[in-house]
């Protein structure tokens, strides 16, 4: 049985290779914070997820994928960006043990892509519609910047993959890929488009920080785009989760 006051945690499916558990225990190594533990609940279904919420010994959590959105019901409250948002990242527990969601991940990608970019664009692709393109939507109608999606599925996005041309391309300089198409262990994976319309006009951001350079990257870069990757903006939310929690613990 653990011992440790400070309990912190990502709950998630598949997360052996999340960068939250090594970020959060070094960070707590450093600042000699001895008595708090950062773990990995890789829960199969919602059920699970339900019991860890209910588990008074954790202090904070955060949340990933496939449950940033199905996890929202079992809330007391979410902030407003969350709401929003309608996808939650973070969630702390209040004095009384009400759990409340919150969502750092449009801060980190806020903070994360205008340390990039020199001039903000006027218009983004954005491949996926899952909880995190939610938040990068919410962050490019917050600085008007306009959009559209991409998806699999001609019911959930502006443009299926096969729909895209160069004249869309060149009409669309910011592309944020926000699939999990090339994270470890399966880097030769990338959204299925045509590269030779990326130019270096094009800035290419993909969500994904491990590895660092993905086949989506490394793709736009041989075109001569711009490439940015996700670890900036997982650093950005994470200390952001971190001073949500102090402030409620």
């Amino acid at each position: 049985m653990l011992k440790n006051k400070f309990i912190y945690g990502l709950i998630g499916r598949g997360i052996e290779y999340s960068f939250s558990k090594n970020y959060f225990n070094d960070k707590f190594k450093t600042d000699g914070l001895n008595n708090h533990l950062y773990k990995n609940y890789d829960c199969k279904n919602i059920d699970q997820v339900v019991k860890i919420l209910k588990q008074k010994k954790i202090k904070g959590l955060n949340v990933t994928i496939p449950y940033k959105e199905k996890v929202i019901p079992y809330l007391n409250d979410i902030s407003k960006e969350a709401k929003d948002i309608m996808a939650v990242n973070t969630i702390c527990f209040g004095e009384e043990g009400e759990l409340l969601g919150h969502n750092t991940d449009c801060y980190g990608f806020k903070k994360s892509l205008f340390e990039n970019i020199k001039k903000k664009p006027d218009n983004a692709l954005i491949f996926g519609t899952g909880g995190s393109s939610k938040a990068v939507k919410y962050v490019l109608k917050e600085n008007l910047v306009k959009f559209h999606t991409v998806s699999r599925d001609k019911k959930k996005g502006d443009f299926i993959y096969d729909d895209l041309n160069r004249d869309i391309f060149n009409n669309h300089q910011l592309i944020i890929n926000t699939t999990p198409l090339g994270t470890y262990p399966n880097v030769e994976s990338c959204p299925d488009i045509n590269y030779d319309f990326i130019t270096k006009e094009h800035i290419l951001f993909d969500l994904t920080y491990n590895p660092k350079k993905t086949k989506f990257l490394k793709n736009g870069k041989m075109k001569g785009a711009k490439i940015v990757n996700g670890y900036d903006m997982l650093i950005y939310q994470a200390e952001k989760s971190w001073s949500i929690w102090n402030e409620t613990n």
